[in-house]
């Protein structure tokens, strides 16, 4: 592997973490909405992450591990065993499968006939997680490039 390939695999996890950071967002933003555009309660959504081949100078290719469906509702790595898998890409956000939560408020207009509002199914505690994680990996991946790039000036400076 060249040191150049670091610059495209350390890119693909900023990138992917980027998008991840979208998400978070989102949902952070939405977690107290009643009713969405579709009259129904906003459904927290999540990224899902595939290995990818990374070519020099290209960025990530073809995926090389498929989205299992036992990652769909949960925001986790698919990783491939693949030893060529060296990049990293979203292959999809989907919707999270937890319940909306039932809210207590009787005098609601969106109540229902019991009382209840449907709210999002948004954990608050949880997108922060998925907040900060995000954010210190793709500090990490930055810090990663410039390490490389440090090696590289030093590797110039030896025959001057």
């Amino acid at each position: 592997m060249s040191l150049f390939n670091v610059f495209d695999i350390s890119g693909s996890a900023m990138v992917a973490q980027s998008q991840r950071l979208n998400v978070v967002a989102s949902n952070l933003a939405n977690a107290e909405s009643v009713a969405g555009p579709d009259g129904k309660a906003y459904k927290a959504r999540e990224v899902v992450f595939q290995t990818a081949a990374v070519s020099a100078g290209q960025g990530p290719s073809l995926p090389l591990a498929p989205a299992s469906p036992a990652v769909v509702g949960n925001p986790a790595y698919v990783v491939s065993s693949n030893p060529d898998a060296n990049g990293v890409r979203v292959a999809g956000v989907v919707e999270s499968s937890a319940p909306a939560r039932r809210v207590y408020d009787p005098k609601h207009p969106l109540a229902d006939e019991g009382g209840y509002v449907t709210m999002p199914n948004v954990n608050v505690v949880d997108e922060m997680v998925n907040m900060i994680s995000a954010s210190r990996s793709y500090q990490t991946n930055a810090e990663v490039m410039n390490t490389a790039k440090n090696m590289l000036m030093h590797t110039l400076q030896i025959g001057s």
